[in-house]
């Protein structure tokens, strides 16, 4: 059989598309991520400009910088349902819209309870969007990528966050802006993520599960990279997923570590990161604007990090022993109160690159480990969960440093951290190299 070049220019313009697809969609998806970590980051630099405007007392500050969080436990495991019920490609597009038209609310907000409803609104929107976007992902990524880019999320994650912290101290101290204008201006990403997130294609392992196999096939054909991807997703069984699969016998291993883990890793991160400055200054740390750019700053190099090696040493290597790490470092601030400030913020900045590298791993395992049917659901679960962990982190910090002070505060989030590092040393699997259909297997766990 003579292949003709006419052909060979066919087949090298399929594998060129395909590569630019998956570059877009992981770029949609990545932009989903930023516009988070920008709206929980933008809050840290204007509320205490909020507090003195509305008169808002402890309760109401950490209610307000909790709001998100509190929204996106509401819309993980909603938006979940609905993208394993309807398909991942409404939800997709609506989700963004959601949270366009909540972060425009946010110039016209002039009291606490509107603006907790608008970021809880927000929130919601993207509580929803991390449980349609990693399995779309995950579902679209070949195998031998799909950890790098699941954790690149996290990547676009920590440089909203930052990007938040930069752009509020602009804002606020360059150009003395109203803090309306300053929560509102993640308007501008949303817009521009919303139009190019528009005529992205169906999942086919979501259209295969539903019995719609020639869309499926010609989708998973014109879109997925690697010939043995789409082979994988003709083996896509044909059945209903329910809330009660999460706690089955095939899957409560996989929903309890996926769950216990997320909680662990950001609920410690959350409440530091978010009131980084006043928690260094009350460690004697004057200038917080510049270590809370640190503590985030080394964050990101170590979800960097981990975007490197995650296809090289495995997820395991990146998930258990960075959350040791964290209980030593925060134990030791705890306990040694009297520490020289240059140490303190030697031992925040370790935090955070360590924290950051087993957190890159909560935007892979959740696609990984649950199948099709639950993905979404199962993905919507535990970022419900790993949020009560955040909203409870972010809510009770500045009553806990008022009240228990900065080291028994410390000493707390070094427990919740050894309670995760225990939980993925026992149920962690292991899922480099391995088809989706493997590692969503039952008795993988």
């Amino acid at each position: 059989m003579t292949i003709t070049n006419n052909e060979l220019v066919d087949v090298d313009q399929q594998s060129v598309d395909k590569k630019r697809f998956l570059v877009k969609l992981t770029g949609v998806i990545a932009g989903g991520m930023f516009i988070d970590g920008y709206i929980l980051g933008i809050i840290g630099t204007v509320i205490g400009a909020i507090t003195l405007d509305l008169g808002m007392s402890l309760y109401w500050e950490g209610l307000i910088g909790a709001s998100a969080l509190i929204g996106i436990f509401i819309g993980g495991p909603l938006g979940g349902w609905l993208a394993d019920k309807l398909g991942r490609k409404p939800l997709f597009t609506i989700d963004l819209l959601i949270f366009t038209v909540g972060s425009v609310l946010q110039f016209f907000v002039d009291s606490a309870w509107h603006l907790f409803l608008v970021r809880l609104l927000m929130g919601i929107a993207i509580g929803a969007d991390y449980s349609v976007g990693w399995p779309l992902l995950a579902e679209f990524s070949p195998r031998r990528l799909r950890g790098r880019l699941m954790a690149f999320s996290e990547v676009a994650w920590y440089l909203g966050f930052m990007t938040a912290f930069v752009a509020g101290f602009l804002m606020t101290a360059v150009w003395s802006l109203d803090w309306r204008i300053v929560l509102g201006s993640s308007t501008l990403p949303a817009v521009i993520l919303l139009l190019a997130r528009l005529g992205m294609p169906e999942s086919p392992r979501w259209l295969m599960n539903k019995g719609r196999t020639e869309e499926a096939t010609e989708i998973a054909h014109t879109y997925l990279e690697d010939p043995a991807d789409v082979l994988d997703t003709t083996s896509e069984p044909t059945r209903k997923g329910t809330f009660g699969m999460l706690f089955s016998p095939s899957y409560r291993r996989a929903t309890i570590f996926i769950s216990v883990f997320w909680f662990c890793v950001v609920a410690p991160y959350f409440a530091i990161a978010t009131f980084a400055a006043s928690v260094l200054a009350d460690y004697g740390l004057g200038d917080g604007l510049v270590g809370a750019l640190g503590i985030n700053g080394l964050a990101l190099a170590g979800v960097v990090i981990s975007v490197i090696l995650i296809e090289r040493i495995g997820r395991r290597k990146l998930t258990i022993p960075q959350q040791w790490v964290c209980a030593a470092v925060l134990a030791a601030i705890g306990l040694w109160t009297s520490a020289p400030p240059v140490l303190v913020l030697i031992g925040f900045l370790v935090f955070a690159f360590a924290n950051a590298m087993c957190t890159a791993l909560t935007g892979v395992y959740p696609g990984e480990i649950f199948p099709t049917e639950i993905r979404g659901l199962g993905t919507g679960f535990a970022t419900a969960f790993s949020r009560v962990g955040a909203g409870l982190g972010t809510f009770l910090l500045p009553w806990s440093m008022h009240n228990l002070g900065a080291g028994t505060t410390m000493l707390i989030a070094a427990g919740i951290c050894v309670v995760g590092a225990s939980v993925s040393q026992v149920l962690a699997p292991e899922t480099m190299g391995r088809s989706l259909s493997e590692t969503s297997a039952p008795h993988q766990r």
